[in-house]
């Protein structure tokens, strides 16, 4: 039988699940480092299994996002290539600059030699696979080119989805033998749906591509207040049209994107507080919201709280 580990706040005290969860993430995952977008309630719990050098791990827990940095990257021990597969609730991937959410029915993979953030904004069952990277990337496929990628819905990476999924649910009846062997058929299920999409010239990998370039043009121009979708689309020189098949499936609209953005850039400078600390009127202008009325009611929506609230809540 493979042999699991099991964490779960069920048994800690509520005032300390919220730092208890986010030392045994950084513990478990190799250092990472972990926001809970304020709350000040949490529960969550992760139980892992080994088939053979492939690590499998259910993550249940309320919203929280992720994050590591190139230093925390440089200190892990060993290079996974790592994804995310919901069952409910959604991960958002960025790396690399490129940006992908999945749901059930999908997974998303990243490299953990490199810096990456993960949100995850509602409450979520997710299974996560850490693959060894050498296991898997050959020196012909450029691994640069498929991470932060969405992959599940078809073909070869769906097979691989659903392989994980019951290798996952069946370990605990697996000796160490056939767990190995399911491991092995893992990594090479997500080696094949890898060069399949770095092999695949079609209109998916246009969508794509047209997907990074409405990305990096909303980052780029996020401060600007007229910054929108006909603006993104005049500055690609593409439709609407063409802008909305590009984001589709992507879970939120390009309006919701950049509001997103916005409001995460907005919360990032409004948990540095002290004498110096801008005004929340100007830190909202700055970040290309008009209208501070407004800028309060999607902010409350996103986070629970008032911004003024959020800024002197105690440090979590």
């Amino acid at each position: 039988m493979a042999e699991s580990l099991s964490f779960t706040t069920d048994a800690v005290a509520p005032r300390d699940r919220a730092p208890q969860w986010c030392e045994w993430v950084w513990q478990h995952f190799g250092g990472l480092g972990s926001d809970l977008y304020g709350d000040t309630q949490f529960d969550g719990q992760l139980v892992a299994s080994h088939a053979g050098d492939v690590i499998l791990t259910r993550l249940e827990a309320n919203r929280h996002r992720v994050l590591r940095t190139p230093g925390m990257a440089r200190t892990s021990d060993t290079a996974y290539l790592k994804i995310v597969a919901p069952w409910q609730g959604s991960a958002t991937v960025q790396q690399q600059g490129r940006e992908a959410c999945a749901r059930a029915g999908a997974w998303v993979i990243y490299d953990t030699t490199a810096a990456y953030e993960i949100a995850n904004p509602e409450r979520v069952d997710h299974l996560i696979v850490m693959v060894p990277k050498d296991a898997v990337i050959e020196r012909a496929l450029r691994v640069d080119g498929v991470m932060a990628r969405r992959l599940g819905a078809s073909g070869i990476s769906r097979v691989a989805l659903e392989t994980m999924r019951n290798t996952y649910q069946e370990l605990p009846h697996m000796s160490e033998a056939a767990a190995r062997g399911a491991g092995e058929m893992i990594k090479q299920l997500v080696q094949l749906s890898l060069m399949e999409l770095a092999g695949l010239e079609t209109a998916v990998t246009q969508r794509e591509a047209l997907r990074d370039r409405i990305r990096a043009h909303v980052q780029q121009h996020l401060r600007d207040p007229e910054l929108s979708v006909d603006t993104v689309a005049r500055a690609l020189n593409c439709s609407r049209r063409h802008l909305y098949n590009a984001f589709s499936g992507e879970g939120e609209s390009i309006a919701a994107f950049i509001q997103r953005l916005r409001l995460e850039a907005c919360i990032r400078e409004l948990q540095h507080s002290g004498a110096n600390a801008r005004p929340i009127t100007d830190i909202a202008l700055s970040w290309g919201f008009g209208n501070p009325s407004h800028f309060s009611r999607v902010f409350r929506d996103h986070t629970g709280m008032t911004p003024s609230a959020f800024r002197h809540a105690p440090v979590r």
